[in-house]
């Protein structure tokens, strides 16, 4: 079986999701909005909790100019509810526990950390356009200062 590859101007794949407030939804439909899909390994963690912060922060921004954020980790609905709370988190944060998601959009894959081999979620950023396009994919994410690089990619 082959690498699964998505690259800049492929259709974003689709899938379904709870919102926090429990309605079924899913990534067609909500096209025509922009959406900024961001992965990241886990809720709690050091380089995660700046990440969220910062769109946290800039949610009013991206709203502004009608993009919507999801945060999309393998953590369950309660860790993100946890999450959503402690971090004053008012977008959306997708569980992945199965890691569907996370290989439909190829994150998902080895890693290294301290000279330790494992699997894990990349850090990575897709912006998606009101047609389901991917736009652009920022690979190998710092946290620190990457919500204001996103929002500088809408014009």
């Amino acid at each position: 079986m082959g690498e699964i590859a998505i690259h800049e101007g492929d259709l974003a794949p689709d899938f379904s999701f709870n919102d926090y407030k429990g309605n079924k939804t899913s990534l067609y439909e909500m096209r025509g909005r922009r959406i900024v899909l961001y992965f990241y390994p886990k809720d709690f963690t050091p380089g995660c909790s700046t990440e969220a912060t910062e769109f946290a922060r800039d949610h009013e921004l991206f709203r502004a100019k009608e993009i919507d954020i999801l945060g999309i980790s393998p953590d369950n609905e309660e860790s993100h509810a946890k999450f959503r709370e402690k971090m004053n988190i008012p977008y959306h944060l997708v569980p992945d526990t199965d890691l569907t998601i996370s290989k439909k959009y190829a994150v998902y894959g080895p890693k290294s950390f301290m000279g330790k081999e494992y699997l894990g979620v990349s850090r990575t950023t897709f912006l998606v356009d009101e047609n389901g396009v991917i736009l652009k994919i920022f690979k190998k994410v710092k946290p620190l200062g990457h919500s204001s690089e996103v929002l500088g990619e809408f014009k």
